[in-house]
């Protein structure tokens, strides 16, 4: 069955038709009309009647930000769109009359997608962490997503690592968002850069160009810059910490990364490997788990979405909605 995957983004709306191998069959997509929840709620609407083309039979899953009720109904909190409670799957339903429509995390959708198609199909447990302006997360145990008991589980960018740490925009201090995600890296980078030594070609650089971004980064970080490389360990120290708690909690057989940040592949790993090993409890004893990058990219979200909605019907063999 051919489904269809939208993923609502912070610059744009992405949408696709997807077959059940998880290939893409057609694509579109829309400018995100940044924060007016109706707006985006019309781009939605008209993605999904384009791509379905008058077949109703056709569900659409929809991957959006913030907190997805345990229904996969209701977005309780996305703070960049001003959704509060917001109904989001009766909306559209009123909207696409015959359409089945779930609804849920973008990271969750993410997840899936990599869980079912990409670097994790052949787990069942495993642990995706998209480390991009934020840090999302995805967990899949026993082969079924965790949602928790409301559905707000798996926001893994808000467990708290350093105790009366760096404010974050959730409300409390010290999450993992505020030392792994892109944000974090920049900030480290540039903080290099303002020590000198070993963040003199940062400094430099950031004359030259007036300031530093993920691009800027990215490209010394592949260069082998020292001062790059050096905010890319510290990243990856806290991430691996983040990990070895993690590890605890949920034992998953893979770590997954994806994101923007993980663009640096194996150069992102090895710290992230090295400290988690270092703070992995009961070390030595603890089976311990892959760690590896993505394999899907931006695509994640629509592939992982649509096969959620086909989850949802029942239309994946031997996989539980």
């Amino acid at each position: 069955m051919r489904a269809i995957g939208i993923d609502i983004g912070g610059t744009k709306i992405a949408a696709a038709l997807v077959d059940e191998t998880g290939a893409i069959e057609r694509r579109l997509k829309r400018k995100t009309p940044a924060g007016d929840g109706p707006a985006i709620v019309d781009a939605v609407v008209d993605l999904v009647t384009e791509l379905a083309g008058g077949d109703t039979s056709i569900p659409a899953g929809v991957a959006a930000p913030g907190f997805i009720d345990l229904a996969q109904s209701t977005v309780y909190y996305a703070p960049n769109i001003n959704w509060r409670h917001e109904p989001l799957r009766e909306v559209l339903s009123r909207r696409l009359p015959g359409v089945h429509i779930t609804i849920d995390n973008d990271a969750n959708a993410a997840g899936w997608a990599e869980f079912r198609f990409g670097a994790a199909r052949e787990q069942h447990d495993m642990t995706l962490l998209t480390l991009g302006t934020g840090v999302g997360g995805a967990i899949v145990t026993g082969g079924q997503l965790l949602r928790g008991g409301f559905g707000a589980g798996g926001e893994i960018g808000h467990l708290r690592l350093v105790p009366q740490g760096l404010p974050c925009g959730c409300g409390q201090r010290g999450c993992l968002e505020q030392y792994g995600s892109g944000r974090a890296l920049l900030r480290m980078a540039n903080e290099i850069a303002d020590a000198g030594g070993i963040g003199q070609n940062l400094a430099a650089v950031r004359e030259a160009q007036g300031a530093l971004d993920g691009d800027i980064v990215g490209a010394l970080i592949q260069e082998d810059d020292p001062g790059a490389l050096a905010a890319l360990r510290e990243l990856g120290g806290w991430i691996g910490q983040a990990c070895a708690s993690l590890s605890a909690v949920l034992d998953p057989e893979l770590f997954v990364f994806g994101g923007g940040v993980s663009a640096a592949g194996e150069t992102l790993l090895e710290p992230i490997r090295e400290a988690f090993h270092a703070h992995l409890p009961a070390r030595g004893f603890h089976p311990e788990p892959d760690f590896v990058i993505a394999t899907l990219g931006n695509d994640a979200g629509m592939v992982g979405a649509a096969d959620l909605a086909r989850t949802a019907l029942g239309a994946v063999p031997g996989v539980a909605g």
